[in-house]
């Protein structure tokens, strides 16, 4: 039975990717010399809309990797996507001095981000999204910046549901608005 356990653990966990962000080495000093310890930061996804990130603490780089890994694997949040590859509006995030802006983008468009928000973005399996960080280049802030930002996330499935209405009364609003806008900006 434990083995059956085992193996079905294996399948689930190979349907995640997970990128290693950041490794943090610190020192502490005792009376041999140093005493060296790890901390890393890893990003782990489904591509498909599901993410989530972990910090671990270890003696070693490997124990370190896997346990920010698990970490990463208990905090995993939904994140509604518009087509399967980007984002169904724009959102902003913080987290202490991280700010990130992030962006839906056309078909084509890529991944334009940095470092941290870009592991975010390629495991969570967006495809087409500008993001732009604004505050803190730390890397802990800035990945849980853009958590902040992807948990504002909505679709038009969860607004109609919110307001009451149906999805295509939405967008038809949406699309009425946006052609009331497009002549007042010609005539200016």
């Amino acid at each position: 039975m434990a083995r059956q356990d085992n193996r079905d653990r294996d399948e689930r966990d190979s349907e995640f990717v997970d990128k290693l962000v950041h490794i943090n080495r610190v020192a502490k000093v005792v009376k041999g010399g140093r005493r060296f310890g790890f901390a890393a930061l890893v990003v782990v996804g489904d591509q498909k809309g599901r993410v989530g990130f972990g910090h671990g603490k270890a003696r070693e780089v490997p124990e370190a990797i896997r346990k920010a890994t698990e970490a990463a694997k208990r905090t995993m949040i939904r994140v509604p996507l518009r087509e399967g590859r980007t984002l169904h509006h724009d959102v902003e995030g913080r987290h202490g001095a991280g700010k990130v802006l992030l962006r839906a983008a056309p078909a084509g468009t890529g991944i334009i981000a940095g470092g941290p928000m870009r592991a975010v973005f390629e495991t969570l399996g967006v495809q087409d999204v500008v993001a732009k960080s604004l505050g803190s280049s730390n890397p802990y802030n800035m990945v849980r910046a853009t958590f902040a930002a992807l948990t504002k996330e909505d679709s038009p499935r969860s607004v109609a549901a919110r307001r009451g209405l149906k999805v295509s009364v939405l967008q038809a609003r949406r699309r009425d608005n946006n052609d009331d806008v497009a002549p007042a900006a010609a005539e200016a």
